[in-house]
């Protein structure tokens, strides 16, 4: 049986005015009554209607997180960001996972307006912003995370992705690499698209260098290792001899692909490097180089953000914040 306020308000010998008081204002009620109450409650195992409370409210306590792969260490790392800065303000995270996929991200988007959350933090499938722009004028925030668009007004928590391209490949340049395959893909997401440009960037300015463009359908280890296969059975006139990643978790495929037959050795074959460092980049049989991005404070910054916006509404507070890459120099490049 499902007990009720009205039941904790005949235990306690109160009205269900009280009750309410005690669960939602305890410091307008007397503390001997507060007392009398939570007794009535622990003995009868009452437990609030939250959802109820909420619907008539008009908004929930919780925030709705939508990441790309959730499977994903990166993103996993700014998913723990995000709940520790909601916790700090008595809210929760709703965790979403599109799978690089716009029709389930769509759907998160609806799922999550219909349980009328706080806010809505989102790494976007592609660049068609238009539903989040109305569905933040309907009256919910948006942040994007690890995403930023100038034309609309949507908070943003990013990295910039072309100069964390630029530095990947200048590096690889540096150690007198000249033929530079770039893995990644699709290139509808953003990052993809900015770091491949910031690869290009770099392999410009240097002389004789070429930089050949392996479109991946997903970011993934198994995507990585195929990847690395088909550059494998190439004839080494014809392999390049350096690999940028657009994620650690192609770099790790494609690092199982050419460690598998010991017929390559990394880096003297053939230099590898990834992008976001996650953790077990320095842990595989050879230490990943990568550029690094502040996956936890990414997701503790886009809270805060949404935050500001929920206090203050068009308010004049900061709604753009952009970190810069960090270069991660391991044995897969030389280091």
């Amino acid at each position: 049986m499902v007990v009720s306020v009205r039941d904790v308000a005949a235990a306690a010998s109160v009205s269900v005015g009280t009750v309410s008081n005690v669960l939602n204002r305890p410091e307008k009620v007397a503390p001997a009554t507060v007392e009398r109450v939570t007794q009535a409650i622990e003995e009868l195992g009452f437990v609030r209607n939250d959802a109820a409370r909420q619907l008539r409210a008009g908004r929930s306590r919780s925030i709705a997180l939508i990441v790309l792969d959730a499977g994903n260490p990166f993103f996993a790392e700014v998913a723990r960001g995000a709940e520790d800065r909601a916790a700090e303000s008595g809210m929760s995270v709703l965790l979403g996972n599109s799978d690089e996929r716009s029709d389930r991200e769509d759907a998160y988007l609806e799922l999550f307006r219909e349980q009328r959350v706080n806010g809505v933090l989102v790494t976007p499938v592609g660049d068609d912003l238009a539903r989040l722009e109305r569905l933040r004028r309907s009256g919910v925030p948006v942040v994007l995370v690890d995403h930023e668009d100038a034309e609309l007004d949507l908070g943003s928590v990013s990295v910039d992705d072309v100069e964390g391209g630029y530095v990947a490949v200048s590096h690889l340049l540096s150690t007198g690499r000249r033929r530079v395959a770039f893995l990644g893909g699709p290139r509808t997401i953003r990052q993809v698209a900015d770091r491949l440009e910031g690869a290009r960037r770099a392999v410009a300015e240097v002389e004789g260098a070429t930089l050949e463009v392996v479109e991946m359908s997903a970011l993934s280890v198994l995507q990585g290792r195929e990847a690395g296969e088909l550059l494998r059975a190439r004839p080494a006139a014809e392999r390049p001899d350096a690999v940028f990643a657009a994620n650690d978790l192609l770099a790790v495929g494609a690092l199982q692909a050419f460690t598998l037959m010991a017929d390559l050795r990394v880096p003297r074959d053939i230099a590898l490097i990834g992008y976001d460092d996650i953790d077990f980049a320095s842990a595989t049989v050879v230490p990943l180089s990568s550029v690094r991005q502040p996956a936890h404070l990414i997701g503790y910054t886009a809270v805060d953000l949404l935050l500001k916006e929920l206090d203050d509404p068009g308010g004049d507070h900061e709604r753009t914040v952009r970190f810069q890459p960090q270069l991660v120099v391991r044995e897969s490049t030389g280091g």
